[in-house]
């Protein structure tokens, strides 16, 4: 009986695999065959796929979810093959006796490290229609952006390089559909040189994050859209005017809660946060800037994630006169990035500690602008409250009212303000912080900022 997700996807991709090598077999039959072979061989679409109408596998529910037939299902079960079977298309290795190398119409490629037969569109294609051109013209249509394949994020689709056949594009199964097919989870991507964002979390919650009224109530505006943005447009008919995509700028001191704050918002509201690292995005190199965010957003298309980008300024900063060819290459990675922030179905949140390094088409585009200003002394000592909310660990001397009146210091400050007086009564074998271990604390965070008591 099967009893866990992972056999029961098993289970059923087992199967499919098995109309799969059936499918296979056929085509290489009627392809090689005599003409009196090629004659009598029936066509591929006469071996019926496995029935997954009671199937309650991740597969079968992605099959019934769009409907597949059983050309999407061909493509969708060849894309997962080198995953999970990839001696399955050794076939493809097969060498023209008259040439003395692979056959031109198999497609597929090599991986720099896989030693197994990786499918192309080309693959795809010769599988669904052979030599049929009629079928292979219709068997376009599976690749186009249009189709949800790529639209939902199903599979993957890269050219190698300009000018070369449409179909010599190598089609793979994305990371989040491998996962739910296999072990029956969404995947959640981790950081990597393909992938560099980093998904965010807070152990905090609102009670702990202290802003002015002014900007609760433009987060307010925020978080509305995050939980009825789609409902909002339909309901006063905007579909025509308003697109999908929300962009919100953050700037301000650092330390002032523009990063928990995106944090909490993605947290109240169910949608993962990932903030976008821009030392891994930025390169000196042509075009690998391009890549790189086109690695982030192709990734995010389709899901509802917030993309966060702090320290924005250095990726989405002024553009310049154009003097020479360094400067054409960073104006048209603001370009790019332009477009694809417009483009992009979801939230995206940028963060600066200074508004004016932002390029002003990027300014014009956002919809909202938030200040995250230093907090005022009655939100400084919410801070300190909610930093020591047992007063027991604090000493009698410690007037927490005087040291938020006295010294102007940012949300982070202060939590650094907090650990480092942990650290010396520790140190001290203390059992109670005192207010010189707050002061001396609060004095060398004055001095990372050129200030003292």
């Amino acid at each position: 009986m099967v009893n866990t997700v992972s056999q029961q996807n098993a289970a059923t991709l087992e199967r499919e695999l098995n109309w799969f090598a059936d499918v296979l077999n056929l085509r290489f039959t009627h392809y090689f065959g005599s003409p009196e072979i090629q004659a009598a061989t029936a066509d591929i679409r006469s071996i019926a796929a496995p029935d997954l109408a009671q199937d309650n596998s991740e597969y079968a529910q992605l099959v019934r979810r769009y409907e597949m037939g059983f050309d999407e299902r061909l493509v969708f079960i060849l894309c997962l093959i080198p995953h999970v079977r990839p001696q399955a298309l050794d076939i493809f290795f097969t060498q023209s006796q008259i040439t003395g190398r692979a056959y031109t119409e198999f497609g597929g490629w090599r991986g720099k490290a896989h030693s197994g037969f990786l499918p192309s569109a080309e693959t795809a294609v010769f599988l669904l229609a052979g030599q049929d051109l009629e079928r292979r013209f219709a068997a376009l249509q599976l690749f186009d952006e249009h189709h949800y394949f790529l639209k939902q994020g199903l599979l993957k689709l890269e050219h190698q390089a300009a000018g070369e056949p449409f179909l010599n594009a190598t089609i793979s199964v994305s990371a989040e559909t491998l996962h739910r097919c296999t072990h029956g989870q969404v995947h959640k991507p981790d950081y990597s040189m393909e992938f560099p964002a980093k998904l965010i979390t807070s152990p905090l919650s609102w009670n702990d994050l202290v802003l002015s009224q002014d900007v609760m109530e433009e987060i307010d505006h925020l978080h509305t859209w995050l939980k009825q943005g789609k409902e909002l447009i339909n309901r006063w008919e905007l579909t025509r005017a308003v697109k999908p995509g929300y962009r919100s700028l953050f700037f301000g001191p650092p330390g002032t809660g523009k990063t928990l704050t995106a944090t909490l918002l993605g947290a109240s509201v169910g949608v993962d946060v990932y903030r976008i690292d821009l030392s891994m995005v930025v390169s000196k190199y042509i075009g690998e800037t391009e890549k790189n965010l086109a690695g982030v957003f192709d990734q995010a298309q389709n899901k509802n994630w917030i993309l966060f980008f702090d320290e924005a300024d250095s990726l989405f900063g002024k553009r310049t006169q154009t003097s020479n060819s360094n400067d054409r290459h960073a104006n048209q990675e603001i370009s790019y990035l332009l477009q694809r922030i417009e483009d992009f179905p979801g939230v995206v949140i940028l963060a600066s500690n200074i508004k004016a390094n932002i390029d002003e088409a990027f300014a014009r585009r956002f919809q909202s602008i938030i200040y995250f200003p230093l907090p005022d002394d009655v939100e400084r000592l919410r801070l300190l409250k909610n930093l020591f909310p047992n007063s027991n660990f604090l000493a009698d001397d410690v007037n927490l009212q005087q040291l938020a009146e006295k010294y102007e210091l940012s949300g982070g400050s202060l939590t650094n303000v907090a650990r480092y007086a942990a650290i010396r009564a520790t140190r001290q074998q203390r059992n109670k912080i005192q207010h010189a271990d707050l002061v001396q604390g609060i004095n060398k965070e004055l001095l990372k900022e050129g200030r003292t008591l």
